[in-house]
């Protein structure tokens, strides 16, 4: 729960899968990235297990988005690894995405969900980007698409129909736009979603919308025990007293907490209270690269 006093060697890549026993869907160990004299990352050390919902937080610049790519494989680490459950293989161990090449780790990707906090939306309509990765990985028909389509757009309370399904994005809300990024993210079934800032710009009504569909896509239409991962990247100190998920906080490169919601609100050491006195004014702000 404290912050580490000690740097934590550097953990070198290991070649081939490594076991699961833990229930693990992300394991971090020892994750360093600097950019140029800035080190961001220094020592991560970070397992999350299955069905957890896990929010890291901390700071502006303390790296949770620099984490975030590194899982997501946008990022090499200048050390330690980061492993991933393989559901490919029947024992699902874990595997360094640094031993992957390209085609193997979008295999795994199938399984996740993204949503970005600009929501990454294709131009065009609202069915051009649910049938994107539907009949690109899937291969599904139109016929098929549609249905999905309509079961989470439904799930994400958005319009039904074909009307709606025709809709050109620039035409919606930014609550309807975030809406629509997490029902693309879910109408793969994934095993794990992310969620970078969700709530980041919306007005109250909606970002409480939004706070309350994180939860519900977390244990509603979930695989099978022990069911869906998410994991959210926010400032959002709302979204975390409705969710009351595991916080992860960042702080000089390294976990600095890590633990109950309840602990963290309660916490009165110099790095927690200050920060989470300052979370709605960071909230307000955009987010920067790190």
């Amino acid at each position: 729960m404290d912050i580490q006093e000690a740097a934590k060697p550097d953990i070198r890549p290991e070649v081939g899968p490594k076991p699961n026993e833990a229930g693990s869907e992300i394991r971090i160990e020892g994750l360093k990235k600097a950019f140029g004299d800035h080190r961001v990352l220094d020592g991560v050390d970070l397992d999350i297990r299955r069905g957890d919902i896990v929010a890291i937080v901390g700071g502006s610049g303390c790296g949770k988005t620099v984490l975030l790519n590194h899982i997501l494989g946008e990022l090499i680490p200048d050390a330690g690894s980061v492993r991933v459950v393989d559901y490919r293989k029947p024992d699902e161990p874990l595997v360094d995405i640094a031993t992957l090449d390209d085609h193997e780790f979008d295999l795994i990707q199938t399984r996740w969900g993204v949503v970005f906090q600009r929501n990454a939306l294709f131009s065009g309509t609202v069915y051009d980007n649910i049938e994107l990765w539907l009949k690109e990985v899937r291969d599904l028909d139109d016929e098929e698409i549609e249905a999905i389509a309509e079961r989470v757009l439904a799930a994400v309370a958005l319009p039904e129909g074909a009307e709606f399904l025709h809709t050109t994005i620039e035409s919606l809300s930014g609550g309807m736009a975030k809406r629509l990024a997490i029902a693309r993210a879910i109408s793969m079934e994934p095993k794990v979603i992310f969620y970078d800032e969700p709530t980041t710009g919306l007005d109250p009504t909606s970002a409480a919308q939004i706070q309350d569909l994180v939860f519900a896509t977390h244990h509603e239409g979930a695989p099978a025990p022990p069911g869906r991962t998410t994991v959210i990247i926010t400032h959002d100190k709302d979204l975390l007293n409705r969710l009351h998920p595991r916080i992860v906080l960042l702080h000089d490169g390294r976990v600095a907490f890590d633990g109950p919601f309840a602990e963290f609100e309660a916490s009165d050491t110099p790095v927690i209270r200050p920060y989470f006195d300052l979370m709605p004014v960071l909230h307000r702000r955009p987010a920067p690269s790190a």
